[in-house]
């Protein structure tokens, strides 16, 4: 496992589609382990694969409950709403209030690339949806309602920090 460099909002990285995934190999499963690895080193709770240069779609997350996989994620269903403060690790000490659907349910593929959905609330669908954007090159500014704010390291770490990925 190794950590990787984090890409800061404007690298076109950022802003590109990924490619599905369409065999387990040795890279991805190395790339996957350095993503975990990489967003916990950053105190983060979710890390797409173009976040770290890698055009594919892979996204991994933890929201408290232990890593979370997904590979060629799709959303196929949400509901709800919540309005609440997101943030970005491409875009470190900047947060936005973002509205984001309450409940996503979504259907990926494992690291034995078999099929599996989940079902997320609150603080998991929000990274679910702002990992899936970083999929389709959309960063989570695009929603943000109003301006832009600084936040510190410490508020980062709050409890009450909806989502420092």
């Amino acid at each position: 496992m190794a950590l990787r460099q984090i890409r800061i909002m404007g690298d076109e990285k950022l802003e590109k589609v990924c490619r599905p995934v369409t065999e387990m190999t040795a890279r991805t499963r190395e790339l996957i382990s350095d993503m975990l690895e990489t967003m916990y080193d950053a105190n983060g709770v979710g890390l797409a694969a173009p976040q770290v240069g890698i055009l594919k779609r892979i996204v991994v997350i933890d929201v408290g409950e232990g890593p979370l996989v997904m590979i060629n994620p799709e959303i196929l269903e949400t509901s709800g709403e919540q309005t609440g403060q997101e943030g970005c690790l491409s875009l470190p000490g900047q947060a936005g209030i973002v509205t984001r659907p309450n409940y996503v349910k979504a259907r990926a593929l494992n690291e034995e690339m078999k099929p599996f959905e989940v079902e997320g609330e609150e603080l998991l669908a929000r990274a679910i949806c702002h990992e899936c954007d970083h999929l389709d090159g959309i960063m989570y500014v695009r929603h943000v309602e109003g301006e832009l704010f600084d936040v510190t390291a410490d508020e980062e770490s709050d409890e009450d920090w909806e989502d420092a990925e």
